[in-house]
């Protein structure tokens, strides 16, 4: 942090920072200007200076899909041949034998705190309900809530198959959905090709809408055409008038689709008012892999196609060192990075920043990051004056601010994990 050492004080203005145009609700790429800070929110007037000598000020940022339980098993359980059926049964067999109130605690908050120093304010996270984790895990996360409240916002998705939502409610359903409603949490499941998905869907929709709940897909991980579950979400949706925020993930099998037939399915998504969030890392590491072939796709959705029809686009961290991705540190520098490369988000629009910033916080309901006077100054700032500079460099130098004072970005070591690897 020695290239840019806040003042001294609750009170400072950051000369010459570089912001994105589209956060600021104007046009172009970037703008120079001043923040002031006081007291732990943006402020105006004269206060003592620091020449940030064009560096981007960015928003903390919103990582909206996340899987806390899930990650750091790596080394005790790593992906025998890196294909999703390989992550699927590694994950299936360590949460089995390994995954205790103390076990996931631990991993959980070594994940969050990797977030927070690279600069992330908000997160939701995942959790594999399958019954009897459900009440292990619900219990950690609504302690880690309280725990980290003031420096990450937490939410937290129940995650089954969709197997689980039988079009007669079963008891395990049922506790479920009232547990994740005692939680505060969202309803989610896993939806594929299955002859009565819409009946299903149906009952999901209904459970969610009597207890207040929002809505939240795993959708499409694959490179099989013919899953086009997306489409029947967006479908039901309409037909139920379920009308509480939906979000839906992946959503990988469209982008192999027929070009007319994923326009209707876009399309649908767009009037049913879905929240899309890609997971470009993570799809990247686990679509269309078959051993000594090389793959022929990226994984990701057709997020510009989407983009273009008003659909709120994001994306997100997803898994961290388990089967599912072998790498990660939830940084969501890195996902803005390697997105804009995997997605080709350089020379078309000059708002994507906001798919990892506003976007995610509207999709979640999370407050949306702003520069204007009475915000909490919760911000990442970077040496890096423009955008290709910020791409270019993992920007390990960032300064992480939040209520106006820079946090100490010390990561935790991997070896605090060395007793849970313990076979």
């Amino acid at each position: 942090m020695d290239w840019c050492a806040l003042p001294s004080g609750d009170r400072y203005t950051l000369k010459n920072v570089s912001i994105p145009a589209c956060l600021l609700g104007q046009p172009g790429d970037l703008i120079r200007t001043d923040i002031t800070v006081e007291g732990g929110k943006v402020s105006e007037g004269p206060a003592p200076e620091l020449d940030a000598k064009g560096g981007l000020l960015l928003p903390a940022f919103t990582d909206m899909h996340t899987h806390l339980d899930k990650g750091h098993i790596w080394p005790r359980s790593p992906n025998p041949d890196g294909t999703f059926m390989g992550a699927l049964t590694t994950v299936a067999g360590d949460r089995e034998a390994r995954w205790s109130a103390e076990d996931v605690y631990a991993r959980a908050s070594f994940a969050l705190k990797c977030a927070h120093a690279h600069g992330t304010r908000a997160i939701r996270t995942h959790l594999d309900s399958i019954a009897p984790q459900e009440d292990i895990s619900w219990p950690v996360f609504r302690a880690l809530r309280e725990e980290w409240a003031g420096r990450i916002e937490l939410q937290a998705v129940c995650l089954t198959g969709c197997d689980y939502v039988d079009p007669e409610p079963s008891t395990r359903w049922l506790h479920l959905a009232d547990l994740v409603k005692e939680s505060g949490g969202v309803l989610g499941t896993v939806t594929y090709p299955v002859p009565d998905l819409a009946d299903r869907l149906r009952t999901f929709f209904q459970h969610a809408k009597a207890r207040g709940l929002e809505a939240d897909f795993h959708v499409d991980e694959t490179n099989d055409p013919a899953s086009a579950t997306l489409r029947t979400i967006a479908e039901v949706a309409l037909e139920t008038g379920f009308d509480a925020p939906i979000t839906v993930s992946h959503c990988c099998s469209l982008a192999v689709q027929d070009e007319a037939e994923a326009d209707r399915t876009m399309d649908l998504v767009a009037e049913a008012g879905l929240n899309v969030v890609s997971l470009p890392l993570c799809n990247l590491y686990l679509q269309d892999r078959d051993p000594g072939r090389t793959p022929r796709w990226r994984g990701i959705t057709l997020v510009h196609e989407m983009k273009a029809r008003g659909i709120n686009v994001s994306f997100a961290s997803d898994n961290t060192r388990d089967p599912f991705y072998a790498s990660g540190d939830l940084d969501m520098l890195e996902v803005v990075r390697e997105a804009t490369r995997i997605g080709h988000l350089d020379h078309t629009s000059t708002d994507w920043i906001t798919a990892f910033t506003t976007n995610p916080a509207k999709a979640c309901g999370f407050a949306n990051p702003s520069y204007a006077p009475g915000a909490l100054a919760d911000f990442v700032l970077l040496k890096a004056r423009r955008w290709n500079e910020a791409l270019a460099r993992p920007q390990s130098d960032r300064v992480v601010i939040r209520g106006g004072r820079a946090i100490d970005r010390t990561l935790p070591d991997y070896s605090d994990l060395d007793a849970l690897m313990e076979h």
